[in-house]
């Protein structure tokens, strides 16, 4: 049925993949590819990864975007929306026909830098509303491509919220929906490639409880934890999934 034979240690690593990535997501508004994708590498074929990271991504996002849908404003958002959905189609393409290499390692070391930068000092580093909307439409073309070609769109907006400043629940607000959309047209564009196979449908749906459960989960936590920790949080997320993109450079 699932086209794949899954033991039930493998079942229960993806489902334990689908929980946490969607916890991460409902906490910090992305992550789903970050931590689920070490644990589905183990159990699934890799090609399968990408689609099921961006299809679980969408229900998480979902959920957790209900937490701050009264901070979206449509005109800070919209640079962003209109460069992912310039970047996904470019990013879609790369995943059928680049290595993932290059990307991985310099996505990998930038993270790194940044998230280490900031956890090291007293006062974070910002930008304002240097470079303006056309700035914001290409950092959101960036996030589009990486989310295209692994459903990566979260880190790089972020980076750029944290940059701008302002309270966490507008630059959630611009970043969450961001990710939505951006992974929606991701999953679209990988189904149009004939990446989305019905097997990737089957275990998606067999993760969606979990996933689901767990961003609910990360949701109401957000709500509940201050500031400080909250970023600190996001912080150490980033440097992580820098790490980790690193670490899967070198074994490649």
């Amino acid at each position: 049925m699932l086209g794949t034979h899954l033991d039930l240690s493998a079942l229960a690593v993806v489902v334990a993949g689908a929980m946490v990535g969607g916890f991460v997501t409902g906490l910090a508004g992305f992550g789903t590819a970050l931590v689920a994708s070490g644990l589905w590498l183990h159990a699934l074929p890799a090609t399968m990864v990408p689609p099921l990271v961006a299809l679980s991504s969408v229900a998480a996002q979902i959920v957790g975007l209900m937490t701050v849908r009264r901070a979206f404003d449509w005109s800070q958002a919209s640079p962003y929306l209109a460069g992912g959905a310039i970047g996904v189609p470019l990013g879609v393409t790369a995943l059928a026909a680049a290595s993932p290499l290059m990307l991985r390692t310099t996505v990998g070391a930038f993270l790194v830098l940044y998230a280490v930068y900031q956890l090291s000092r007293r006062r974070n580093l910002g930008i304002g509303a240097w470079g303006g909307k056309a700035a914001d439409g290409c950092i959101g073309a960036g996030g589009g491509f990486l989310g295209g070609f692994a459903g990566l769109s979260g880190p790089l907006p972020l980076v750029w919220l944290q940059l701008r400043g302002g309270d966490r629940d507008h630059q959630r607000a611009i970043y969450q929906p961001f990710n939505l959309i951006v992974l929606t047209l991701a999953t679209f564009g990988m189904a149009a490639g004939g990446q989305v196979t019905m097997p990737t449908l089957w275990i998606s749906l067999l993760c969606l409880p979990a996933t689901l459960l767990g961003a609910w989960i990360g949701a109401r936590i957000y709500v509940a934890v201050s500031t400080q920790t909250f970023e600190k949080f996001v912080l150490v997320l980033l440097l992580t999934s820098g790490c980790v993109l690193l670490g899967q450079a070198l074994i490649l």
